[in-house]
């Protein structure tokens, strides 16, 4: 059953017809300016969906820009700058502080934006300006049959730092959901080598599901070779497949080919079967990952 995100999805599609838009079924949009060509992406984050109502502003700041920097990497794009679109609240400076710290930290500058108030939760959006190192651009849609599977790291983490902060259990280990690390030179590194690639943002599952649809194929995974955070408990293996939040790397790469970056092999690309994608060898069934609505 297509959920209401992808049913909206799928009637915009109709309105963006352009080569760079790319179908709406990829990261971000391309635009070739002269002999560049420029990577854009936008994404939101809602107040109790994406982060805790009584979260530090400064790392909800840090979140927003790290995600959109999260889909050039998936491009192996070099950021250019930002467009904050930001809802103001209780804690504006507390927010500014931290996007201080996320531009300074991946060498990014503030470009513009606007500014809204409402009565509502609070809702910011962010636009990501990219250039590409390379052409082509790596898409979700290249992946053929023999390619292997990769993944940048581990898979957990952001789930289990999410529990430790709305449980109040510890500081540390929330790192990975509230801070994430957008992994900008694995992309660089990777874009000449893959045939498909995206970041993991909605569950392992669910977005290599997207890459095998994309790509008209099915994605073979191997539970014992996916990488999880060294704290997370087997029982929840399957769970952390399917949280998101991780922000790593899942590409494929032609039969015989090894990544220039560290990263682990999780499985295959088959025919296209019934399912976009096994779990050792069997389907998986229930919700693969996060989506809206």
């Amino acid at each position: 059953m297509t959920s209401p995100e992808g049913a909206f999805i799928a009637a915009l599609r109709s309105l963006a017809t352009t080569p760079g838009a790319r179908g709406l079924a990829d990261d971000c949009a391309l635009l070739d300016i002269g002999g560049e060509t420029l990577v854009l992406t936008h994404d939101m984050m809602v107040e109790g969906v994406h982060w805790l109502p009584d979260q530090d502003a400064a790392d909800v700041a840090w979140k927003l820009v790290a995600t959109n920097l999260s889909d050039l990497a998936a491009k192996g794009a070099e950021p250019v700058g930002v467009l904050l679109g930001y809802s103001l609240g209780v804690d504006d400076a507390g927010f500014v502080r931290g996007l201080r710290e996320v531009l300074h930290a991946f060498g990014v500058p503030l470009l513009g934006g606007d500014t809204v108030s409402s009565p509502a939760a609070q809702a910011h959006g962010l636009t990501a300006i990219g250039r590409a190192t390379h052409r082509p651009v790596p898409s979700r849609s290249g992946a053929r049959a023999g390619d292997s599977v990769w993944i940048t790291g581990p898979v957990g983490g952001a789930m289990l730092g999410f529990e430790a902060l709305r449980d109040g259990t510890g500081a540390i280990e929330t790192l990975a959901f509230r801070r994430p690390s957008p992994r900008l030179a694995e992309g660089r590194a990777l874009a000449p080598q893959v045939t498909a690639m995206m970041d993991v943002s909605d569950g392992l599952l669910l977005d290599s599901a997207r890459m095998a649809r994309a790509s008209r194929v099915t994605l073979a995974l191997e539970s014992a070779a996916v990488p999880y955070a060294e704290s997370l408990p087997e029982s929840r293996r399957n769970a952390a497949m399917r949280w998101g939040d991780d922000y790593e790397l899942l590409f494929t790469l032609p039969p015989g080919e090894t990544p220039q970056c560290s990263a682990y092999r999780i499985g295959a690309v088959v025919e296209a079967g019934p399912a976009p994608v096994l779990l050792d060898g069997a389907q998986q069934h229930g919700p693969l990952g996060y989506e809206h609505g």
